[in-house]
């Protein structure tokens, strides 16, 4: 087992990692910019080294300094956490040079699946249904509008390397790819430091739902369920739910073995996550592979009881992996609302300053991953997303309900907080009926953050009544019990749905 862990990140990231290590007795160490002295994960850690200034240029993306502070501290691993490093294959040669495990997949894995096209290309080969489109990068302008021309516009040009909505463009016409394709190649270039591009058709609407998949140095590999992620403003996950309503057992299990399959044939170690749209014909293509932990792996922890980070450092330990397949029953729903610092009811600006007071929520049911206090100071330097609500159920409308609750509960004293516009989305019939997509956020009215919006608890009861009755009349029908369908979430919604729209309208 590994004796010392460099966690190269900050907040509720390196908190998380932090406690996953005590949990297996090993000792840790936190790196820390000027900006974060004061910061939680600095007191949590048994050691902390000053890394360098705020800008996180300076300072959480210095390979050199980061490997220095582990060499310094005797730390035998590192743990890059999501973002900053965590998907630099750089960076994971780099500590393997030093002597050290870093905490995630290879570095040959890293570079390929970071490679939009070469994921692709890797994807096709191992099975995995594919978005019509390129394998290879578009060279130019005429090139790209060639290649659309043949798919059938609306196409999208994306970024060969990167993600998160950075250099992609969507193109509708002929007449519009040069301006994009030129304002693409620009973005990616800026942000990733390379601007090749790629086409593919645009699918609209479409889910988002990614496979949680895990694979030791043995060459064993599972997947534990799938996470919904459709709640998206601009491209940027703000709420995360799992299991996700548009799935089935049978489909389920397809794109989870496809995952592992393409997973494998990659070569990939640790811990990851495959990318799917998934259209309303329960067609569903790959998209893209996370190499690293994702945000949202809380709502999978919960309904598989598999703690994610731990199965990291075991495998990074030369462990095999803890479960097989079989032993993976998804039990329950969980529901992640990303909690940001930032105005809902003015375009979503960031809102900087100090936290005056936390209230945190409790009860059953409830998990908040966070790093603030009172006093936490939050800076334009950083990611604006300061925690993570997450909460549990028995079935999908336990789990809305507690986390109403708990946004009710949560206070947070001294900034802007998108904590009202969650209590707005959990409210909505949009996703109260399940029926929403990836451009929903943009382009359904009703999902507009409305500042006039109060959360108001009879619509939960109205919904939890009808939705119960005409559970119970379904199962009556079919001889089942009333508990298959609520703890599975199999439902029938055209009763309830109803009932949902006019208490949403009514109450405003």
């Amino acid at each position: 087992m590994l004796k010392k862990v460099l966690i190269a990140n900050r907040g509720e990231i390196a908190i998380r990692v932090i406690r996953a290590c005590r949990d297996l007795g090993i000792a840790t160490v936190a790196v820390f910019s000027e900006a974060d002295r004061k910061s939680l994960h600095v007191r949590y850690a048994d050691e902390a080294y000053l890394i360098g200034p705020a800008p996180a240029r300076d300072s959480y993306l210095r390979i050199d300094r980061i490997i220095d502070v582990a060499k310094k501290s005797g730390a035998d691993a590192i743990h890059p956490g999501y973002g900053f490093l965590s998907e630099r294959a750089e960076f994971a040669e780099a500590c393997v040079e030093a002597g050290l495990v870093f905490i995630g997949p290879p570095a040959a894995a890293i570079r390929n699946m970071g490679d939009k096209v070469m994921a692709k290309q890797l994807a096709r080969a191992a099975g995995v249904p594919l978005v019509p489109g390129t394998d290879a990068e578009a060279k130019t302008a005429a090139e790209a509008k060639s290649i659309s021309d043949e798919i059938g516009y609306p196409v999208l040009i994306k970024a060969a390397a990167g993600g998160g909505g950075k250099g992609m463009r969507v193109v509708r016409s002929s007449d519009e790819i040069e301006s994009a394709f030129g304002a693409a190649t620009r973005e990616a270039a800026n942000s990733f430091g390379y601007g090749g591009v790629y086409i593919e058709k645009l699918l609209e609407n479409v889910k988002h739902v990614e496979i949680q998949i895990i694979a030791d140095v043995f060459g064993n590999a599972i997947y534990l369920g799938e996470r919904e992620c459709s709640m998206q403003r601009r491209h940027q996950k703000m709420l995360e739910e799992a299991p996700s309503m548009a799935l089935d057992d049978d489909l389920r299990k397809r794109m989870g073995e496809v995952a592992v399959a393409a997973a494998k044939k990659a070569n990939y170690v640790n811990a990851g996550t495959i990318e799917f749209l998934v259209t309303n014909d329960k067609k569903f293509y790959f998209m893209e592979m996370n190499t690293r932990l994702q945000v949202e792996h809380p709502v999978t922890e919960l309904i598989t009881g598999v703690d994610i980070v731990t199965e990291q450092l075991k495998i990074a330990s030369g462990l095999p992996l803890s479960y097989k397949q079989e032993d993976i029953i998804l039990k329950g729903w969980s529901i992640e609302c990303r909690i940001t610092a930032e105005d809902p009811f003015n375009n979503f600006l960031p809102s900087i300053g100090i936290i005056e007071r936390n209230v945190s929520p409790n009860g059953p049911g409830v998990r908040l991953d966070s790093a603030v206090f009172d006093g936490y100071e939050v800076s334009l330097y950083y990611d604006p997303m300061i925690s993570k609500l997450i909460t549990y159920g028995n079935n999908r409308l336990q789990a809305i309900e507690r986390m109403q609750r708990a946004l009710r509960e949560y206070r947070l004293y001294g900034i802007k907080t998108t904590i009202p516009f969650h209590q707005q989305l959990l409210a909505s019939e949009a996703f109260l009926s399940g029926e929403f997509y990836t451009t929903s956020l943009e382009t359904n009215p009703a999902l507009k953050p409305d500042p006039q919006y109060r959360p108001i608890e009879p619509v939960l009861a109205a919904i939890a009544g009808a939705l119960i009755e005409e559970t119970v009349q379904n199962e009556e029908r079919q001889g089942k019990g009333v508990a298959h369908s609520i703890v599975n979430g199999n439902v029938d919604k055209s009763g309830w749905k109803e009932v949902a729209r006019r208490e949403v309208l009514r109450r405003g």
